[in-house]
């Protein structure tokens, strides 16, 4: 503890000397002008993000949100003026020359923007692989507390799932389809040139108004330089860094409210009573008491209801607060910013805290040696008890939530005793956080003379990240003996990267090579202490010894990855491309019997045929290039140790004395390797009619082999399952993205951004005998999720004849197909595949209208053909016993209902009542207001805009239940009923999709 303790003081010591230093350090003193200006292009709108250069020297400034700037220029010195897909300009400076107002030409060359790629940056035009820039607009202006967020919909062939709302939830990303069952399939995802993932760290960690630019990886010849880690594509994240010039300071803030979506209210009290009657009625029973339990008729009579979804939501609330500094002189450039986000709930108890600080400087030390870090501290804060909206759903409204003595009843709907009162778990304690200390730096070195074009750069990076999760639950919580557990982890990484650039043109010929060796490894280790039995609920987790009976556990692994890379890029007239890329991988979680190295190659070519004479001065065509690429990348898919037997420990009762013994846990085979994807892309890119329409198309197919799965093993070995290289799975796909420019006055102006993405995947093969995997729901030939089940045709009315079909079915059962037509419904005849769980394809359009100041930006997605078990239609013998949803009917004799089955139905036959999932939202709507440079001087101000947005606005969809993206909340797999989530292995997944409103301010202090 001690050692934490002087770690994280001296990191924080460091920090802040950096952070002063970036604030501190002077620029060169020259007698300058005083030059400012507002850049706008041809029809009169303001470009903000323009670059204004002083020429031969590193000197730069950019344009602000009204295209305003200001430098401090030696007279005599030329100013150059920039802008992506204009016209640069130059003018020199005399003692005149104090206020400019400049107009850039479009050049209708959209393919000359610079673009990150893997270890390094390329002209879009010179780009051969699938790279797709993430829109700026959708970086800000909307709340969010992780960057997937705003992907969602946004950027064709990555498909991000929201699948929990819950405060500091992450969403789920996959890029181009599944590539494998059972390992990991979410994307690489590198900040800065250091890899984020698998250091312990996540994109919750990173502030969103820190990024800069963030970069897809699609394809094989973009990803294969990230090898092992690139078959699931790459996310390239920029940080922002710092700017020639006087600092500039920046309060960017919002606050708004959130709402729940969706409801799916339970019955109110007539129809809950009415329905308790009907099955009593269905089920034969004699109904003595118009509510199931005793305890609900006093307030019965009495007339008492309680609405149990008002007492556990309440109106959330979320702002956050980023301060940010940047500039620095010629030869040193800085940003620093701080943020704080809160985040209420919209079920009492949920919450989510972070503070976070970055700081990012880069010093050119000589004209030949550049330094520079980026360094940052995230705190997440999830603590809190938790309300449970699962129980809140089923309660009766006749319910009762208090004792006497003002304390929550324990059963509200006593002497059931399935459902608990849904307000318990506010009176538990909750600690759950962690903490992000990442501190990256590097040194590049360029050299001159016969070495012209020769560059060196050492990247490092460190994470250390701690997490802290306690909790106890005690006798207002329904735990009579009082359970306290205290859990630490700790994980330590470094990345180490040596790089070799060259970079020469001979005549028409362009070249540039890039190397790399590198380096990664990552320490974890976690402990966790447990114990019951407490004479009282006074000390809650800190003091563990006071339990009767304690227990602990730790675990511990080492990972490492050493690689080596060389990519050269090859270029005749601009015309002409081709890209080669090799990259080498050797992970530590592969086993003896085989290399622990794999080889994955890629090539692509590029023909930008707008350069050639016959489409050079083309008025239609402004730019068009062709691309294609064909490549292997890699899965490690596993995690450490999985080719290693292990036993594990278990505690036995030998000769009266309790003794610790060995079982079997995890079977090894040494022989495990990559899963190995190769894959071919073509893709176009165009820009016509002067660049009003421009985007790209590309289609893709990839086959993955080697596949990582648990092949299943008689018990009699003492094992269920072990890892195999085994199967196959390919993807193939079309991807969209369109970009217009419908309506462009000098007022008025109306762009539209269109994407569509089109997969298809399916398993090729399984354990190599040709047969499908029942038990999993694999089947050769279809995709990886898919939903296998009984086909419902109806509901069974009275006076219909099931024997011939159903044998023993009765009015009010669910009615089945009789697929294979033996008179029977079986599980080997009758279940087929009736749809997929992953979307068939997925879109989104953006409409951003301009006029005068006033912006508006309209986000509609979509996701179609997908279909998932909705298991809220399903309560079998719980009917009874609790409340249920209004939206969700059920069949009478009277009214004949064919959707719904009666209360009195069980489901024998496991059915999963499988229904179409697919839905169409307003994702995020967003007005601003660009403050005027009139009233902005006045104010003594760079820039302001003030916005409102709103997110999740409307969901149009057939699914019935809370929503159609995310997991169930009311239903689930445990034996309790409760959903289990992944974000916390317990019951917190149950949190409805939310509705968000906020107001939000950009300003730049001069």
């Amino acid at each position: 503890m001690k050692y934490r303790f002087t770690l994280l003081n001296s990191f924080s010591v460091l920090l802040a000397i950096i952070m002063l230093m970036g604030i501190t350090l002077p620029a060169n003193a020259q007698t300058k002008i005083n030059v400012k200006g507002v850049v706008k292009d041809a029809t009169g709108n303001v470009l903000p993000g323009a670059t204004v250069n002083i020429q031969g020297t590193s000197q730069s400034t950019t344009t602000d949100v009204n295209g305003a700037f200001k430098i401090e220029v030696a007279e005599g010195s030329t100013l150059k003026i920039s802008f992506v897909s204009m016209v640069a300009k130059t003018i020199v400076v005399t003692k005149n020359t104090t206020s400019l107002s400049i107009v850039l030409e479009d050049s209708n060359k959209q393919l000359n923007e610079v673009v990150v790629v893997g270890y390094g940056t390329q002209k879009r035009s010179d780009v051969t692989g699938s790279v797709v820039s993430v829109p700026k607009a959708r970086l800000s202006q909307l709340p969010v507390t992780n960057v997937l967020q705003a992907l969602e919909g946004a950027v064709a062939g990555v498909n991000i799932t929201t699948s929990s709302s819950v405060p500091g939830a992450q969403p789920l990303a996959g890029i181009r389809g599944q590539n494998s069952i059972n390992a990991g399939t979410g994307p690489y995802v590198v900040v800065d040139g250091i890899p984020l993932s698998k250091s312990g760290g996540s994109l919750n960690d990173i502030n969103p108004n820190d990024i800069a630019s963030m970069e897809v990886l699609k394809d094989a010849s973009a990803v294969a330089i990230y090898g092992t880690n690139g078959s699931n594509g790459v996310i390239l994240i920029t940080t922002k860094r710092g700017n020639t010039g006087k600092p500039v300071i920046r309060y960017n803030a919002y606050a708004g409210v959130e709402n729940i979506a969706h409801m799916l209210e339970p019955r109110d009290p007539a129809s809950y009573i009415q329905k308790y009657a009907d099955y009593m009625s269905q089920t034969g029973q004699k109904q003595t008491s118009p509510v199931p339990n005793y305890t609900e008729l006093p307030n019965y009579t009495a007339g008492k209801t309680i609405d149990w979804i008002k007492q556990v939501t309440q109106t959330g609330v979320m702002q956050d607060h980023n301060l940010n500094v940047s500039g620095g002189s010629a030869d040193t450039k800085y940003y620093v910013s701080g943020d704080y986000l809160k985040q209420k709930g919209v079920l009492k108890g949920y919450q989510y805290n972070r503070v976070s600080i970055r700081s990012n400087l880069d010093i050119n030390v000589t004209n030949f040696l550049t330094v520079g870090m980026s360094s940052y501290f995230a705190n997440n804060n999830y603590d809190g008890g938790r309300a449970n909206l699962l129980n809140a759903t089923a309660m009766s409204p006749y319910g009762n939530e208090y004792n006497a003595d003002g304390t929550y009843t324990i059963y509200p709907m006593a002497p059931e005793q399935l459902y608990v009162n849904p307000l318990l778990g506010l009176t538990t304690d909750q600690v759950n956080r962690s903490v992000n200390l990442n501190g990256n730096g590097y040194a590049e070195v360029k050299f001159g003379g016969v070495l012209k074009g020769l560059k060196y750069r050492l990247n490092a990076g460190y994470t250390y990240l701690p997490t802290r999760v306690d909790s106890y639950s005690g006798r207002l919580a329904n735990t009579p003996l009082g359970s306290a557990s205290a859990s630490s982890s700790e994980t330590n990484t470094y990345t180490i990267e040596n790089l070799l650039y060259y970079n020469r043109d001979f005549g028409k010929h362009h070249l540039d090579f890039t190397g790399l060796y590198s380096a990664q490894r990552r320490r974890y280790f976690t402990s966790t202490a447990a114990a019951t039995g407490f004479v009282n609920d006074e000390l809650s987790f800190n003091n563990l010894g006071a339990g009767a009976t304690q227990t602990a556990s730790s675990y511990s692994d080492r990972y490492a990855l050493n690689s080596q890379m060389g990519r050269v890029n090859y270029s005749y007239a601009g015309k002409y491309l081709v890209t080669v890329t090799a990259r080498r991988d050797g992970s530590s979680v592969f086993g003896a019997n085989t290399t622990k190295y794999g080889v994955f190659p890629s090539a692509a070519l590029g023909w930008n045929i707008d350069q050639e004479s016959f489409l050079k001065n083309s008025r239609i065509v402004n730019s068009l290039k062709l691309r294609g690429s064909y490549g292997k990348t890699g899965n490690e898919a596993i995690s450490v140790y999985q080719t290693i037997t292990t036993d594990g420990t278990v505690r036995s009762p030998f000769n009266g004395v309790s003794t610790i013994g060995v079982q079997a846990s995890n079977l090894g085979n040494a022989n495990l390797h990559w899963e190995t994807t190769t894959g071919a892309n073509v893709g176009v890119d165009f820009s016509l009619l002067g660049s009003r329409i421009n985007g790209s198309v590309d289609a893709y197919n990839t086959r993955t082999s080697g596949l990582l799965l648990k092949r299943s093993l008689p018990l009699v070995t003492g094992y269920s399952n072990v890892w195999d290289n085994i199967g196959k799975v390919a993807n193939k796909g079309l991807e969209i993205n369109l970009n217009t420019r419908n309506i462009d006055g000098k007022n008025f102006r109306w762009e539209s951004n269109i994407v569509y993405a089109l997969n298809r995947n399916k398993i090729v093969s399984l354990y190599g005998d040709g047969k499908d995997d029942l038990g999993n729901r694999w089947f050769i030939g279809k995709p990886i999720g898919v939903i296998y089940d009984y086909k419902m045709t109806g509901v069974w009315q009275t006076g219909e004849d099931p024997s011939k079909q159903d044998p023993g079915a009765k009015p009010g059962d669910l009615k089945f197909a009789d697929i294979n037509g033996d008179g029977k419904i079986t599980a080997d005849g009758d279940r087929v595949i009736q749809g997929q769980t992953s979307p068939k394809w997925t879109g989104g359009i953006t409409n951003t209208f301009h006029y005068k100041q006033f912006n508006l930006s309209v986000f509609i997605q979509t996701a179609q053909g997908m279909m998932r078990n909705n298991t809220d239609l399903n309560y079998a013998d719980e009917s009874g016993r609790r409340n249920t949803p209004a939206e969700i009917g059920y069949w009478t004799p009277t009214n004949n209902n064919n959707s719904f089955q009666s209360l009195a139905y069980t489901n024998t036959r496991g059915y999963g009542y499988p229904r179409d999932a697919s839905y169409t939202r307003i994702k995020d709507v967003t007005l601003s207001y660009v403050v005027g440079q009139n009233i902005l001087d006045k104010l003594h101000l760079n820039g302001l805009t003030f916005y409102v947005s709103g997110r999740n606005l409307h969901t149009f969809t057939k699914w019935i239940g809370w929503d159609p993206e995310q997991t169930s909340y009311t239903r689930g797999t445990s034996n309790s009923g409760l959903n289990q989530s992944a974000f916390a292995s317990d019951w917190t997944n149950n949190y409805p999709v939310t509705r968000t409103f906020v107001f939000g301010a950009n300003i730049s202090l001069k």
